[in-house]
């Protein structure tokens, strides 16, 4: 007890030093006599009392009045002890023995802690805008050393936090602090709202962008909160008279049947997310889409129903007319081609007018590959030169490789042709890949074009508003061709089949017509000459009309199995085809149907007949047609109506230079049992090849005839100018003696064919 009344306190070590005693020993009579006297204490290896607690708060006390700060970690380094035991010491004192405040490990004193307050106060009052505080105790901390000097301390930011928060809490400064560090002050939060009350009464509408630059992160909530009555839409935020406005334009435009861009009545800082959401709120738009009398497109534009049944209307007439028909109008398929459609009339005029036809490269043909179909033996009589085949005696067997499929005899060759595995069953069953539909560009400018007003109203570009429009419309235009083609389908099926029928018919009668022809060139190939002329004119004639008849009824089937209304040929035989428009026709015919008919054309335009049979017959099978072949007695019987034909109409003949032509082919016929079809450039050669087969008197007869046939054909080829009278007179004058010499030709072949 003695050293610790010395001094205050005492270390365990040195008593144990001074005493001579075992240090266990001392600190077991040490704890004996701290626990018998409560002024003492036992801490860290020393013994402390109370009195050495109030010497030192008396020298600290001392030396903060004359420095105005200390650092407690200074104390603790003089008094050789902790930190947190020299504030243990302290706080109890403060205020007492020890003038002064302690904040964040520094002791102050009061006219510290008041000039700095000052500092805190003043520089609060001062600031007029949104700080961070951390900013500005920094600021504060380095004015504080520039003032002190070296023997200044720096001050923590939680000592100036202290000071603000008391000062804010007292009123001294008025304000706001958001999150311990953001402070507003009173007179920012002031103008703040008078600026944004000022625009919105003068709007009825502020953007959530303005608040932010005034300095407000949350807007909606903030704007929701100061007014209750607005609504808030994607970008802004509206006064109920804002909705009024738009309201009422919108119910005057539905009620006019017209349209609106909602945009053009809002202010420009509106965007179409605002727009769509402000028409929402519209109770004359909402009550209007619920009864069917507006809708909304593109976000921002009304549209009254009638309007939009008007235009639309407007614009499926014209997809009507140019749809169906393949005009230009509607997209066009890779495929197009022109065609020319002869008049038919006795004036043989061929002038023709050029339409445009598409043809999708995905659509199978009318009449398809593996449709081939054999035909059976046929029993009925020909007429005319003609034969005629019937459904009832006839059988077709679609074959395509090794597989034969037969069909009943009733079944039209119109379901034959479809019996390829993958051919459409129906009509019925559209789909958009391989129907030519409107596009929206299309729909655009038919819409610009049917209601100029989108220009006159001097919009800086109409397909803006258009294109919602276009989009909207499309769908339904795209539903109508389909059902209209759909339609067309079923009305076009019954005229597939009387197509399919008749170019039967046609091909049966024409084919074995131009066989029978073919056989008799067979008299004229040791002159060959005269070889290529009749070659030449079989093909020019008979294979042609042959073709043109082909050719048209496919592109026919073709339209009607893929839904265009086209009118069914009245009399195609009458038609006559340029090499041009059959070249055309032909590169529209889908996949290997179009390089068979090119073979055909280049045949065609050939002087081989063979050529252009083996080409014809190869194209006939790729279409699904049958060809039939000429046996004996079909011959026998296609001979037998062709010279009697012939000998009505060499009896019936009053045309002297005509009559010579079918007099030699009913010669031939008789001589030679051949039809014969001769240009006239080669007639004379068909006469010379007849005198073996006729006696003298007979044959003078004939090259009598065919003299002075040549001689007037001669006269009235050189009938010009100035001699025109005398030539006119000699042409008569030639003209009589044929006439004269007509019943001698007559009776060389209609005695002959009577016997």
């Amino acid at each position: 007890m003695t050293e610790i009344k010395k001094v205050g306190r005492v270390s365990l070590i040195d008593l144990a030093d001074i005493t001579g005693v075992d240090l266990y020993h001392v600190e077991k009579q040490a704890e004996q006599v701290v626990s018998g006297d409560p002024g003492l204490t036992l801490i860290q290896g020393e013994i402390i009392s109370q009195s050495y607690w109030d010497s030192v708060a008396e020298e600290i006390n001392e030396r903060l009045q004359e420095c105005s700060q200390l650092a407690l970690a200074e104390l603790a380094a003089q008094l050789q002890i902790s930190s947190e035991l020299v504030t243990s010491v302290l706080e109890p004192r403060l205020g007492t023995m020890v003038k002064g405040r302690l904040e964040g490990g520094q002791l102050y004193t009061p006219a510290y802690v008041a000039r700095v307050g000052a500092m805190v106060r003043g520089a609060a009052r001062g600031i007029t805008v949104p700080i961070n505080l951390s900013a500005l105790w920094s600021t504060l901390q380095k004015l504080l050393l520039e003032m002190d000097g070296a023997t200044g301390v720096a001050v923590e930011g939680s000592f100036f936090q202290s000071l603000f928060n008391g000062l804010v809490k007292e009123g001294e400064v008025l304000g706001s602090v958001r999150a311990g560090a953001h402070w507003t002050p009173t007179v920012f939060a002031i103008a703040q709202r008078e600026c944004i009350d000022s625009f919105f009464s003068q709007n009825s509408f502020i953007s959530y962008d303005a608040l932010h630059k005034l300095g407000i992160s949350q807007p909606v909530q903030f704007l929701q909160s100061r007014y209750p009555e607005g609504k808030h839409l994607v970008t802004v935020f509206v006064h109920p008279s804002m909705i009024e406005i738009l309201d009422a334009a919108t119910e005057d435009a539905v009620e006019r049947g017209s349209w609106i861009d909602s945009l053009s009545v809002l202010p420009a800082s509106f965007g179409s997310q605002d727009a769509s959401k402000i028409l929402s709120l519209c109770p004359s738009v909402q009550s209007a889409l619920k009864a069917n009398k507006a809708l909304i497109l593109g976000e921002s534009y009304v549209f009254s129903n009638g309007f939009v049944k008007d235009v639309y209307d407007r614009v499926e007439k014209e997809v009507e007319s140019f749809g169906l028909s393949g005009s230009s109008g509607i997209m066009p398929s890779d495929d197009s081609y022109l065609i020319k459609e002869a008049k038919v009339g006795q004036d043989t005029n061929r002038s023709s007018e050029a339409s445009e036809t598409s043809s999708e490269s995905g659509h199978k043909n009318v009449l398809e590959k593996g449709s081939k179909k054999k035909r059976g033996k046929s029993g009925g009589n020909v007429k005319s030169g003609a034969t005629e085949s019937g459904a009832d005696d006839t059988e077709y067997i679609p074959t395509k490789s090794k597989k034969n499929q037969k069909r009943g005899k009733d079944t039209p060759p119109s379901q034959v042709s479809d019996s390829k595995p993958g051919a459409k069953k129906d009509g019925g069953k559209l789909q958009e890949g391989n129907l030519n539909v409107p596009s929206e560009e299309w729909v655009i400018q038919k819409i610009m074009m049917l209601n100029p007003d989108f220009e006159e109203q001097g919009i800086d570009d109409p397909k803006t508003i258009l294109r919602p429009l276009a989009s909207y419309m499309r769908p339904m235009l795209i539903n109508y061709l389909k059902e209209k083609r759909k339609a067309l389908f079923t009305e076009n099926a019954e005229k597939m089949k009387r197509l399919l029928d008749n170019l039967q018919k046609k091909l049966d009668e024409s084919f074995l017509n131009m066989q029978l022809y073919e056989k008799a060139l067979d008299l004229f190939e040791d002159d060959q000459s005269t070889s290529v002329l009749m070659h030449r004119h079989l093909l020019r004639t008979t294979a042609a009309a042959l073709v043109d008849t082909l050719f048209l009824n496919l592109d026919m089937h073709n339209k009607l199995k893929n839904g265009i209304e086209v009118q069914e040929l009245q009399n195609s035989g009458s038609v006559s085809l340029s090499s041009t428009e059959r070249t055309a026709l032909a590169k529209s015919f889908p996949g290997p149907l179009s390089k068979r008919a090119l073979a055909v054309i280049e045949a065609l335009e050939g002087k081989q007949v063979e050529t252009f049979m083996s080409a014809f017959k190869e194209l006939a099978e790729e279409s699904g047609l049958h060809l039939k072949k000429l046996d004996k007695k079909l011959e026998r019987t296609l001979l037998h109506s062709y010279r009697k034909d012939l000998t009505s109409q060499v009896s019936a003949e009053t045309d002297p230079v005509s009559l010579l032509a079918k007099v030699v082919s009913l010669l031939y016929v008789q001589v030679h049992n051949k039809a014969l079809q001769a240009p006239g450039r080669a007639i004379s050669v068909a006469v010379s090849r007849l005198k073996d087969k006729m006696d003298d008197s007979a044959y003078k007869v004939l090259t009598d005839y065919q003299t002075a046939t040549v001689t007037l054909l001669a006269l009235m080829s050189a009938a010009t100018g100035d001699e025109q009278d005398c030539s006119s007179d000699r042409i008569l004058s030639k003209r009589e003696h044929l006439e004269n010499l007509m019943p001698a030709l007559k009776g060389l072949v209609l005695g002959s064919s009577q016997s």
